[in-house]
């Protein structure tokens, strides 16, 4: 950790146009003077981030690299209840065994983009570990006593859930505001945590767990807040979705190249936001590859500069590599080399067709294949197409309609990939 942290970082915050509300307006300078440890909550929900998380945990990163104490709190304890914030339903409450299951997934996350080596002071923290040993009256005497119902339901989170008459809000979750403010409480106490941040859906909690030092320590307990926005496309739809899902940043749930490929498809609305939001490409170079987006928007040298950035950041350099092999393998012969995995990926979005492949021992004519998996209309269109070099084998073009397809055709353990054209695609399938 640096002696002196960088007297310049909020105000590159406030560029990247991460800071979207500040508790107290001294904390720009506060954090200029000397190291401040600061702690972000992650909920446990599932046994991976996915990419709407992963503004907070590259925040933590860029608190580090000023020379500042980042703590990952993972909810084993708030987890168990749920967050209302921004939500219209109470959510599933999770056992003991899918919250640990879970935390083992979401440190391998954070260990991806956080420096964990005990040289460099970064924790990753379990609320359990405090919450569980205090008993519900110990709780109520020691914590809710500087809570009024008054204040609590003056909230954001609370109130639009108690205007909701459909749902409501159930006693378990109104208590989630005092459980994330006594684990502020308690990184003050014992880790010397002044600072907490978030999204802008957390400054209910936030404030609240002030508060609660405040009211524990006294009026100047020297403890800040902060949140970030949330991140959503400009057409207003949720960032970090997918026609397939969440896009998450364990390499099982969303291979790197699905990964790869999300950002490469961001839009040129979005793209130099996220820029700013998720890469630590200085400004000026942002600038430049905003200027670039106005004058060659045809090279999507943003999107190809984000997808490369964030897939080297969550899955590695090797990964990267691979993938960039992969991508360019889908319109050279190249994608005879790719493994299964790979080749999977880049045929995602292509329709399959299953065949046996004893039916390759005796071969199958291409022309009737092309005609059978709908890339061709009739064998006629098939036998036009492929005399005319419209029809390729595995990117190879085929322009004799008599050829007949063999096991040698196979790739990638047992596939046939077909093309019409340059970008319509058929996958199969030989079992």
């Amino acid at each position: 950790m640096q002696k002196r942290p960088d007297p310049g970082f909020f105000a590159e915050l406030e560029a990247r146009e991460i800071v979207k509300q500040v508790t107290d307006p001294e904390l720009a300078q506060a954090l200029g003077k000397e190291p401040m440890t600061l702690y972000i909550g992650f909920d446990p929900t599932a046994d991976s981030l996915h990419v709407g998380g992963l503004l907070p945990l590259v925040t933590l990163r860029r608190f580090q690299l000023a020379g500042h104490r980042p703590i990952a709190v993972i909810g084993g304890a708030t987890g168990m209840i749920g967050d209302p914030s921004g939500k219209t339903q109470e959510r599933s409450l999770l056992t003991d065994e899918k919250i640990a299951h879970n935390l083992k997934g979401i440190t391998k996350n954070i260990a991806k983009v956080l420096d964990l080596s005990p040289a460099s002071g970064a924790k990753v923290l379990n609320n359990a570990d405090w919450t569980r040993s205090v008993s519900y009256i110990e709780f109520l005497r020691d914590i809710g006593k500087h809570f009024t119902v008054n204040h609590m339901t003056a909230k954001e989170s609370v109130r639009a859930r108690l205007e909701d008459r459909e749902h409501g809000i159930s006693y378990t979750e109104f208590s989630y505001m005092l459980l994330q403010a006594y684990d502020f409480l308690v990184l003050k106490e014992r880790e010397n945590c002044l600072l907490q941040v978030g999204g802008s859906d957390q400054w209910g909690n936030i404030t609240a767990g002030i508060d609660l030092i405040r009211k524990v320590h006294g009026t100047n307990a020297g403890v800040y807040g902060m949140t970030h926005p949330l991140v959503m496309k400009a057409d207003g739809t949720k960032f970090g979705k997918s026609e397939q899902g969440a896009i998450w940043l364990d390499s099982d749930k969303t291979s790197p190249y699905q990964f790869y490929q999300y950002f490469i498809q961001t839009t040129d609305a979005d793209v130099i936001r996220l820029l700013r939001y998720y890469t630590f490409l200085p400004l000026k170079e942002i600038a430049s590859l905003e200027n670039s987006l106005k004058t060659e928007p045809e090279k999507r040298t943003s999107q190809l500069t984000l997808a490369r950035e964030l897939t080297r950041m969550v899955h590695g350099d090797s990964e990267l590599s691979q993938v960039e092999r992969t991508s360019q393998a889908l319109f050279g012969s190249a994608i005879k080399e790719l493994d299964e995995r790979s080749l999977l990926d880049v045929m995602s979005g292509a329709p399959t067709t299953q065949k046996s492949k004893d039916l390759l021992s005796q071969g199958i004519p291409l022309v009737e294949l092309v005609a059978e998996t709908g890339l061709c209309s009739s064998k006629g269109a098939a036998r036009k197409d492929i005399t005319a070099g419209g029809i390729y084998v595995n990117n190879d073009r085929v322009n004799d309609a008599s050829h007949v397809l063999k096991t040698a055709d196979l790739i990638s353990g047992g596939y046939i990939v077909l093309r019409k054209g340059k970008r319509t695609y058929h996958l199969v399938a030989f079992r």
